[in-house]
This record gives structure tokens, C-alpha cells and sequence, in this order.
């Protein structure tokens, strides 16, 4: 049997989800075997999840980034250089979940950029900007809890990346 890669007390990051507090690693018989699990806690929402230890990878189950990580996705989130192709909202759309989803930051955080950037080009679907929300909303609760800082001073500090987008004047 793997052994366990995270600790109780950990906070790890849950693909699509957020952030997440392993607050038991136990021992379940399913099926006539015995199985590892790992007992998380949704720190936002208060949802337990079980995930098996051996497919904690697979599940994209990860560790927090660390503050070295988040200047690379700053540095991401400023580029300006995004083309977007005449494909369907819907077909973006889908694109945007499977992002949103993924275990990797910067795919979340490359939603985020590109409907940030969107949103100032055109009006969003109510979809795109659910999405945006979303990606948003992980972004925050990640940062804030790596930076110890107050969620709606993160908030604040990600819009601001995209304020040289914003019209000089509001009509």
C-alpha cells in the first residue's frame, strides 16, 4: 500500500474545488480490502470528501503553491498578449471548465486572465462569467491562505491587475 504523501492538518488544494484540510488519513474496508483514504474538509464550503490515498495524484489532489509559484502566475496574469479565436462561447466555454478543473494553478489562472481580458472586449455569457468567478474565487482562497492575508485585499489586488484594461471613463 503507497504511503501517505499529505498529513492530517495539511491544507492541500482540491481540483475545481479549493482548499481543503485533511483531517483524518484511515483505513476503510470496501469491497473485502482495505483501502487507504484521505478524509478532507472544504475549508469554503464545509463538504467532507474521501479521495484514496492511491489516486490522490490521480484526483490531482496537490500541495499549496508556494510564494515563489504565485510570481510566476502574476506574471502570467499580466500578459496582454492573448489571442482569442472566433470559436463559439460555448466551445470556450468548455474549454474554461476543463481549466477550471485541472490541478494546475496556472491553467485556473489563464481563466481567469483570458475572461478578465474578455470581459473588457465584450459582455460575457452568464456562463463565462460564472467561470470567471470561479477561477477567481480559487485563485483568492489559494493566495490568501499561502499570503495570510484577507481575502478581500486579494480580491482587490487581482482586479487591479486588469484595471489598464478598463475605459478611461465610465459612460
Amino acid at each position: 500500500m503507497a504511503d501517505s504523501k499529505f498529513n492530517v492538518g495539511d491544507k492541500v488544494v482540491y481540483p475545481g474545488q479549493g482548499i481543503a484540510e485533511i483531517t483524518t488519513v484511515a483505513e476503510k474496508d470496501v469491497g473485502g480490502f482495505k483501502l487507504k483514504f484521505y478524509e478532507l474538509r472544504l475549508i469554503e464550503t464545509d463538504v467532507k470528501i474521501m479521495v484514496p490515498v492511491r489516486k490522490s495524484k490521480q484526483v490531482g489532489l496537490r500541495a499549496m503553491i508556494s510564494r515563489e509559484e504565485m510570481d510566476a502566475i502574476f506574471e502570467l496574469m499580466r500578459r496582454r498578449d492573448v489571442v482569442f479565436d472566433k470559436q463559439t462561447w460555448n466551445r470556450r466555454y468548455r474549454t474554461f471548465v476543463e481549466k477550471v478543473k485541472s490541478p494546475d494553478i496556472m491553467d485556473v489562472a489563464e481563466v481567469y486572465r483570458d475572461l478578465s481580458i474578455l470581459k473588457h472586449q465584450k459582455e460575457l455569457s452568464f456562463g463565462e462569467k460564472r467561470m470567471l468567478e470561479q477561477a477567481q474565487n480559487l485563485l483568492v482562497q489559494e493566495f490568501a491562505t499561502v499570503l495570510g492575508e484577507d481575502k478581500d485585499a486579494v480580491t482587490a489586488h487581482l482586479e487591479e491587475l486588469f484595471s489598464d484594461l478598463a475605459p478611461a471613463a465610465a459612460q
